[in-house]
């Protein structure tokens, strides 16, 4: 049987237009009481090294207000262990983080930081956090993951989302075999990164992976058709898949 599959919403971009102007509006914080209302079960925030968009102030008011669990994507510094560890998040998503990216480029080298990782993962999961790590698909990657002591994972599905053809439908296969492999090695297993309502049936049609992360879609789509009913739409998609 398919285990239950999650929807994360990611509300940083809400925050990006707040902060192209200033001041309060929009605020994040509503906009994850309209996510939890439309059908989300959870929400991701990334606190940034140079704060371009969610902010210290935004990831308090999370914490306190909203009745959903919090995932709080950061970077593997030893400042956002510290944030992480005062705020204590339901969940902390370990990202790769470029200041000069526009958005997060490619998976995490768990492998290449496998040193510097672990000692991070443990002190998270001490404090009742559950550690995830953003790699690509791949079973090195994984491996290195299950090494570290990262009990879940989360797929980039960048490439394949940017994809066309015969080349979307490799990636599909990469993220299908590393979802099997990431199941054999007792790691859950998240996907995210780039989905639309074209791309999202594939990768929430696959068995063993249980949630997944969206936000920059969904915040652009809702400026068409708001932001509740972008979000239901993706409900419906990912458990038509499920269910089909």
């Amino acid at each position: 049987m398919a285990r239950k599959l999650r929807l994360g919403v990611n509300i940083d971009h809400v925050a990006t237009i707040r902060n192209a102007r200033g001041g309060r509006h929009p605020d994040p914080v509503r906009a994850a009481f309209l996510a939890a209302e439309a059908g989300a079960d959870g929400i991701t925030a990334h606190l940034r090294e140079d704060r371009r968009h969610i902010s210290d102030a935004d990831i308090s008011a999370l914490i306190e207000r909203i009745a959903l669990p919090l995932n709080l994507e950061m970077a593997a510094t030893p400042e956002m262990v510290e944030i992480a560890l005062r705020h204590r998040p339901r969940a902390c998503c370990i990202v790769p983080e470029k200041r000069e990216e526009r958005t997060t480029e490619g998976g995490l080298d768990a492998a290449g930081h496998h040193d510097a990782l672990k000692p991070m993962v443990r002190r998270l999961s001490e404090a009742g956090i559950r550690v995830s790590l953003f790699i690509e698909p791949g079973e090195h990657q994984l491996q290195a993951a299950k090494s570290v002591g990262a009990p879940v994972v989360e797929l980039h599905t960048g490439a394949y989302c940017d994809a066309e053809g015969e080349a979307r439908a490799r990636e599909l296969a990469r993220i299908v075999e590393a979802a099997r492999i990431a199941d054999r090695l007792g790691l859950e297993c998240h996907a995210g990164h780039g989905l639309t309502y074209e791309t999202v049936g594939p990768v929430a049609a696959i068995p063993t992976v249980t949630e997944l992360n969206i936000g920059h879609f969904l915040i652009g789509e809702a400026i068409f058709v708001g932001l509740a009913q972008s979000i239901r739409r993706m409900r419906e998609l990912m458990d038509q898949a499920r269910e089909g």
